[in-house]
């Protein structure tokens, strides 16, 4: 693409019509009081007080207990309590009331799983709520009870819903570790939550390949400790079959053993509305990762506000979201979306196998209605060509979704008019673990620019700081992107206790205090919000500042290009330089002609200081298994520094392909 023809970002390219945006779950809450429009929205929702108040009521949510009051911040937004004196339960709301012999939903299909070998399995409510009180009863035969830590270090299969709703009934703390986890990496986290149960499998598909599960688990448990009991799932006919999976009969149950023969009724625990839920661990740049902590009140009012309003869900909606149990989007998939009585639809292996329309097919085969995936993931799959949409129908799509990093003009209008259709909106969300959910997302019924996030996220308190902490929102200018008060799913500390936790988000701002989320944001003159990378990978060239994702971008309008990545590196003229990593495409042939080609490319989108210093070709970035690029990896490999925790990453041989660019 070239410049003369890049898509405006300052042009509206979704406008829904009148009936599609009254139709929205958004409007009637609107309506519901009095809210015309959509900024009204945003500054009523930022009374939290009443927004978090009416929000539990408005979405159906039930209370054991009903609480004496929304909030206590007595000590501060650091540490405020929410919902107190509120009792619940978030098995009762996701599968238990749902699967009641007198509710409509109870026959429902909750998940839709399909494994990469094109197995496919549904389970209903009714079948959900007996699993997951299988589960809960197995849990406290095995000494399990409130406040306790599980594990789960699953493949991505439909008994991971029970596992998670197990857990939460006994009022256990679930620990979801990533699938795609090595040794060290599922050591930590076991040794940090000392989990005496650990879930696991035998292996998974990916790519057409068996992945040994097992031994990772094995090894984990040995270096880690703790853990006393290990059930195993059989995905791969480990059991009786011709995988060889280790064992320890001292340790090792089955799953059909161990949960198949436990009893299929469990009342679920009445637990105090702060009483943790899960705790979920986000990587960090040096040290060990961080275990954020979540309530079940916090995770249970997030998640489904979001599904609900910012994704419509409907009754008949079968909602997909690329993701790992392991990660945050994992949980608040199916919290958010068994809140409602929604159905989940789960995938258990890689977006282009056997071929780059495997997405495509699905979505035309389930009739699934959301879809979400990552940017990075949608340029890989833009790079194969639109002849692979070609023959699928996906006209079943309402809304797309992403969240991970920011978009490219480019890659964003080609998901919104390609698999899109140009009339279905692109919910592009942002937040994080730390939240289990989002700080910035657009609203069905609002129009949309390119690679836009909308407005901030209802009850969330949102603005955009400069470094003294004066806002700076309303002049356009981009600055840090901070929460001017708490909300009822942000950690509840970390479980590495308060000192960590307030060095990490506290302790940039504090007269008065603001959460500061790590990212670099700016709101157009039209109201529309945008993100240009994590704060700390802004490249600063000579006193002006660029987002990676930029620079990526105008690489990657070259035909040759396949995938980018820009990184910073110190400069004595500059301050700092571009340094640009660049995948080329097959057949292309890597030349200094071709690097200058590049670099005038970059000069003339985004202006000539912002032109890489150095082009690099290498054949692979280090990636997570939702395709993000993890790009302090590459720029600690450039400056000869420390790694860091690298847990996330799904193919650490490309460490060493970055070493050897060329």
């Amino acid at each position: 693409m070239s410049a003369d023809s890049l898509p405006d970002l300052d042009e509206v390219v979704y406008e829904p019509d009148e009936e599609t945006a009254r139709s929205t779950n958004v409007r009637a809450f609107m309506d519901e009081h009095g809210i015309d429009d959509f900024d009204e929205l945003v500054d009523r929702a930022n009374d939290l007080e009443w927004f978090w108040d009416v929000l539990p009521d408005h979405l159906g949510i039930d209370w054991y207990e009903e609480y004496d009051a929304v909030r206590d911040a007595s000590d501060g937004p650091q540490f405020t309590d929410w919902y107190v004196g509120g009792e619940l339960n978030i098995a009762h709301n996701v599968v238990d009331r749902h699967a009641a012999r007198d509710s409509e939903r109870r026959n429902k299909v909750a998940t839709i799983w399909e494994g990469e070998d094109g197995e496919v399995r549904e389970v209903t409510y009714h079948e959900l709520r007996c699993q997951s009180n299988k589960v809960a009863n197995a849990l406290e035969e095995r000494g399990v009870g409130t406040g306790d830590t599980v594990g789960l270090y699953m493949p991505m299969v439909p008994e991971v819903a029970s596992i998670l709703y197990g857990c939460f009934k006994v009022g256990a703390v679930a620990v979801p570790i990533f699938s795609g986890f090595g040794v060290d990496a599922t050591a930590t986290r076991i040794a940090d939550s000392e989990c005496s149960v650990l879930f696991t499998g035998d292996g998974f598909l990916r790519r057409g390949s068996e992945v040994l599960l097992k031994g990772s688990a094995d090894d984990a448990i040995a270096e880690a400790g703790h853990v006393e009991h290990t059930i195993v799932f059989d995905r791969l006919g480990g059991r009786g079959g011709d995988v060889e999976v280790p064992w320890d009969d001292d340790r090792d149950e089955w799953w059909r053993d161990a949960v198949g023969g436990a009893d299929d009724e469990y009342d679920t625990k009445r637990l105090d509305a702060d009483r943790e839920s899960m705790l979920l661990y986000s990587s960090g740049t040096t040290g060990k990762p961080k275990g954020i902590v979540h309530t079940h009140a916090g995770a249970q009012v997030q998640t489904a506000k979001e599904v609900y309003f910012g994704f419509d869900l409907k009754p008949s909606d079968r909602f997909f979201w690329v993701s790992d149990i392991g990660w945050m989007m994992g949980p608040w998939t199916l919290i958010g979306n068994h809140t409602h009585g929604g159905t989940v639809f789960l995938y258990e292996g890689a977006p282009d196998h056997p071929d780059p329309d495997r997405f495509w097919e699905m979505i035309d085969r389930h009739g699934l209605t959301q879809f979400g995936i990552s940017p990075t993931a949608i340029r890989a799959l833009r790079k194969h060509g639109d002849e692979w949409l070609e023959g699928h129908d996906l006209s079943s799509l309402r809304l797309l979704g992403s969240t991970g990093e920011p978009w490219d003009p480019e890659s964003w209008m080609w998901f919104f008019e390609n698999v899109g259709g140009g009339d279905t909106p692109v919910i592009n969300i942002s937040g994080g673990t730390e939240i289990c959910g989002c700080f910035l997302m657009p609203l069905p019924g609002m129009p949309l620019k390119p690679c836009t996030l909308g407005k901030p996220g209802l009850g969330m308190s949102v603005d955009v700081v400069d470094g003294s902490g004066e806002s700076v929102a309303d002049e356009g200018e981009r600055g840090f992107l901070v929460a001017r008060d708490s909300n009822p799913s942000m950690t509840k500390s970390l479980w590495s206790g308060d000192e960590r936790y307030l060095e990490e988000y506290w302790s940039s701002f504090e007269d008065p205090p603001m959460w500061d989320h790590g990212d670099w944001a700016q709101r157009d003159d039209d109201g529309f919000w945008f993100l240009h990378g994590r704060a700390d990978d802004a490249l600063n060239v000579a006193g002006r500042k660029v987002g990676p994702a930029e620079v990526e971008g105008a690489l990657i309008d070259h035909p040759a290009v396949n995938q980018a990545a820009a990184v910073g590196a110190p400069d004595e003229t500059t301050g700092t330089a571009v340094v640009a990593y660049v995948i080329l495409e097959e057949g292309v042939e890597e030349s200094d002609d071709l690097r200058e080609e590049l670099r005038a490319q970059v000069g003339e989108e985004l202006g000539k200081p912002f032109r890489p210093r150095e082009v690099l070709f290498v054949d692979e970035f280090p990636k997570t298994q939702s395709g993000k690029i993890i790009r302090r990896a590459i720029a600690s490999i450039y400056r000869g520094e420390d790694l860091g925790d690298m847990s996330s990453i799904e193919n650490p041989d490309a460490l060493e392909n970055l070493e050897d660019a060329r």
